[in-house]
């Protein structure tokens, strides 16, 4: 599902989890398991890429997320929801804040969880392929894993209303355009790209680094705690299990985009 190595101060973390690297259970766990090898590390950068042809990452488990809700919401399920997001919240954070640089490599969808991971980078390299998107709201919530305030911090909050409130993908080009990514490159030259950027950043002196990337890049904390109680709130509606329902049963090609 996701394996990490370390070679050369750089850690290459690989997700290949069947359809398109859904982040639910078992995902969370490994990522966390990854972080506080990381944090323990000296290693100067991390790689967060997809091994999977589908894309980066389709965005949360939904499937495994209407299994168990579809009968209704009760004291239990909201208590294990509230758990879920708040795992998921530490080790975004914890992410967010490595001391390593944090390049993601990205191809095909991007959408939702996926997208949140992707905004957890410090710089992200993206193929000619690849699409961005938030379709939260068809569902009936917002984007729940802190993608809203990273958004926030990176791009200008017009494009964070057009992306949020539309719902609509953007290709890579659009992306680089609105500083989204910083590196466009051909289809299946994505992880290549990334690999030199990770090995241009181990070339400074780390500490310089480290505190370079403290000084530039603050967690939007109370932000982040405000996207989540928004979302417990939201997600505790029959309309989200109703939507969640279509989009299990949906016979669509493209079941991800908007």
């Amino acid at each position: 599902m996701v394996e990490w190595m370390l070679q050369n101060g750089i850690w290459e973390v690989k997700m290949s989890a069947p359809p398109c690297n859904e982040i639910g259970l078992e995902m969370l766990s490994a990522l966390e398991s990854f972080v506080g090898e990381a944090e323990a590390s000296d290693a100067h950068s991390v790689i967060i890429y997809s091994g999977l042809e589908s894309g980066f990452s389709a965005g949360a488990d939904l499937k495994s997320l209407y299994s168990e809700v579809s009968g209704g919401w009760d004291e239990a399920k909201r208590g294990q929801l509230s758990d879920f997001l708040s795992r998921i919240h530490s080790v975004f954070n914890r992410l967010d804040m490595l001391p390593q640089t944090v390049i993601c490599s990205i191809h095909r969808v991007c959408f939702g969880g996926g997208f949140e991971l992707a905004l957890c980078g410090d710089i992200r390299v993206a193929e000619k392929t690849a699409r961005f998107a938030f379709p939260e709201l068809r569902l009936g919530i917002i984007p729940c894993f802190g993608g809203i305030p990273r958004l926030e911090r990176d791009i200008g909050n017009a494009m964070v209303r057009d992306l949020l409130l539309t719902g609509r993908s953007i290709r890579a080009t659009k992306a680089a355009e609105i500083g989204l990514v910083t590196h466009v490159v051909p289809r299946g030259e994505g992880l290549a790209a990334a690999r030199a950027v990770a090995n241009q950043t181990g070339k400074f002196d780390p500490e310089a680094r480290r505190s370079c990337k403290q000084f530039l890049k603050l967690l939007p904390t109370e932000r982040l705690e405000e996207e989540k109680r928004v979302a417990l709130r939201l997600f505790q509606s029959d309309v989200v299990i109703n939507a969640l329902k279509k989009f299990v049963e949906s016979d669509d090609v493209r079941p991800y985009l908007p």
